[in-house]
């Protein structure tokens, strides 16, 4: 039994939005699927939470981020080829346009206008800055656009990751991060979260570098040349989500479910996630291509690894910026490309190999387009094969709603339970 998981970032609205994507988007590739399914609702982490893409993507990958999810910002260093050393602590990273004077935050993410080649050439000016009078390092690194990922080093005591986000948007509830619906725009310094010296110590670099990165990158020549153009200044890196190495790494995919897997992802916490669980990786350039290329390229490397791997894990991050952006015909866009860029190919690809996998369809959360932000609402999910006894007519909130699979509390649930699925039913 092969099993593509595909997975549309951020694709699930409320059930209280005034419209739904998935209800309404043009997709009849993704609806065909449905004619022998079952179906349901997810929340990916928990009732209550408005999980972050990092630890509910770990959660629907089999691993409860309760027991295995060692910050956000290990996975981002994990993913952009970082190597970390006991007592570095990592953190995920953000340039952002401020107010020099002030700290005011103008945009935290530079407008999304920030290419990569901007981002790296600003990361460069900031990588391997000297903290605490030589006695500490930072490394930065550029990874997508405005992202980056943040590794604190002091030469002769270990750090902690108990130290809050000089982000503001986000809040850390222990081990996780939690967007805030509203928060004052201004950089937060960074606190301790415990009297440990290595709490204060990590918190005081994280502090320095911040304010120190601003004098460097506000009159950088890439942001000479962008403000010219009337574009936003990339000047300031917000910080959020510490982490440390994990004492020990969690058992490997295959181990878990006696499954060979493979990913095809497009953000860099994405594959430091797969790396970690000890998933391969099959990289697809998306800079600077044009969406429907990038899907079309997704579609037929997954079916060529059909061929080869038990499970193929594909996230596909298209709905959730429209989605932030608070853009209903945006987050329809997205879907219905995936549906005619993404589907239409990859079922046209198994069909002439003569494949028949099962298919589990799911979001990683919900970002209602009214809404603009994550949100605590449970998401639909599908698992579709010709051997299962059901059918739905569409993929959607309401469909799952009263779907058969009633509601699963925990996305780590999700691979189990298909497992259990297709062997009762598909023998």
């Amino acid at each position: 039994m092969k099993i593509l998981y595909v997975v549309l970032d951020g694709a699930a609205d409320s059930p209280s939005s005034p419209r739904r994507t998935l209800e309404e988007a043009n997709k009849p590739n993704i609806d065909s699927l449905g004619s022998h399914a079952v179906c349901g609702m997810v929340y990916t982490v928990k009732p209550g939470v408005a999980p972050q893409s990092d630890y509910a993507t770990l959660s629907l990958l089999g691993y409860n981020p309760e027991e295995y999810y060692p910050g956000r910002g290990p996975l981002e260093a994990f993913g952009a080829g970082i190597e970390m050393r006991r007592g570095d602590v990592a953190l995920r990273a953000n340039f952002a346009t401020v107010d020099p004077g002030t700290l005011r935050i103008i945009d935290r993410r530079v407008g999304r206008s920030l290419t990569s080649r901007e981002a790296r050439e600003l990361a460069s000016a900031v990588d391997g800055m000297e903290l605490e009078e030589g006695e500490g390092v930072a490394l930065f690194r550029a990874t997508i656009g405005h992202r980056g990922v943040l590794v604190l080093r002091h030469r002769r005591k270990p750090l902690s990751d108990a130290i809050s986000n000089t982000d503001p948007a986000y809040e850390r509830r222990g081990r996780f991060s939690v967007a805030l619906e509203k928060y004052e725009p201004y950089i937060k310094l960074s606190n301790p979260l415990s009297t440990d010296e290595s709490a204060v110590l990590a918190a005081r670099m994280l502090n320095e570098f911040t304010l120190r990165a601003i004098e460097v990158l506000d009159n950088h020549p890439v942001n000479k040349a962008r403000e010219s153009r009337g574009l936003l200044k990339a000047n300031a890196i917000l910080s959020r989500d510490a982490g440390v190495l994990p004492q020990e790494k969690p058992p490997g995919f295959q181990e878990k479910f006696g499954l060979r897997g493979v990913s095809i992802v497009e953000m860099v916490v994405e594959r430091g996630i797969a790396r970690y669980i000890g998933l391969e990786d099959i990289h697809v350039e998306i800079e600077g291509r044009a969406r429907e290329e990038v899907y079309r390229e997704e579609a037929a490397r997954a079916v060529e690894a059909l061929e080869t791997y038990d499970l193929v894990y594909v996230h596909l991050k298209g709905p959730d910026e429209p989605g932030h952006d608070g853009s209903f015909e945006g987050k329809l866009k997205a879907v219905e490309e995936i549906d005619k860029h993404f589907f239409a190919p990859l079922l046209d690809g198994i069909s002439s190999k003569g494949l028949e996998p099962a298919f589990v369809i799911t979001s990683d959360h919900a970002t209602p387009w009214d809404k603009g932000a994550h949100s605590a609402d449970p998401v639909p999910l599908m698992i579709s094969h010709p051997g299962l006894r059901g059918s739905v007519d569409r993929f959607s909130e309401s469909t799952c709603l009263s779907g058969g699979l009633g509601t699963i509390i925990g996305g780590y649930r999700i691979i189990p339970k298909a497992l259990s699925l297709l062997k009762d039913y598909v023998g």
